[in-house]
């Protein structure tokens, strides 16, 4: 009877103890004010302003822990951009630094949290050091359009559902006729 009260009250401890010992980063990211809020284990707080998902885009919500550390990631979905001090939390979503700092407060992204490079880097070490647990709430506020969007004609869109439309989609450039100007700029028909 004493062995079998030792081996549970190790079992116990063994299920106790762990959890209270590993102190994650709280990460919350409200898509409606496009803001992240960060309370560390050790005190420390933080209120940084984000980029989520644009129209056409989803960022995923619940919570989330983080699934892997990058401090350098080139987006192979995205034309090779750099994906700063990356934290993978579903699947290709990642809360990483961006250079487009001016978009910063608003959606503007392909569905990734986008914060600046050194709120990134705060970030990363805080989550390699405890891990993290995020929690994304909330709906974003319309996103204002770009100036890349005004050329949709020469893009479209591939909705998820045989056909289906899609309220979240994916970029594929089409093809363009092999006009000179296009292939070699103006430069070479102005002569």
């Amino acid at each position: 009877m004493r062995k079998l009260a030792q081996v549970l009250c190790m079992f116990v401890t063994f299920l106790i103890l762990p959890a209270a010992a590993q102190a994650r980063v709280q990460i919350s990211i409200d898509l409606s004010s496009q803001r992240m809020d960060v309370q560390a284990s050790n005190g420390e707080s933080y209120s940084w302003p984000i980029s989520s998902a644009r129209a056409g885009y989803a960022t995923p919500r619940g919570t989330f822990s983080a699934v892997s550390l990058q401090s350098m990631h080139y987006s192979k979905k995205y034309h090779n951009s750099p994906m700063p001090h990356s934290i993978f939390f579903h699947g290709g979503f990642a809360i990483h630094g961006t250079y487009a700092t001016a978009s910063l407060g608003r959606p503007a992204s392909h569905g990734c949290v986008r914060i600046s490079p050194s709120h990134a880097a705060k970030l990363f070490s805080l989550v390699r050091a405890e891990g993290a647990r995020i929690s994304i709430s909330g709906s974003p506020p319309p996103s204002r359009p770009f100036a890349s969007e005004s050329h949709r004609r020469h893009h479209h869109y591939a909705a998820a559902h045989h056909g289906a439309p899609s309220p979240v989609m994916s970029y594929a450039p089409t093809r363009h006729r092999d006009d000179p100007a296009r292939i070699f700029g103006r430069i070479l028909l102005d002569e």
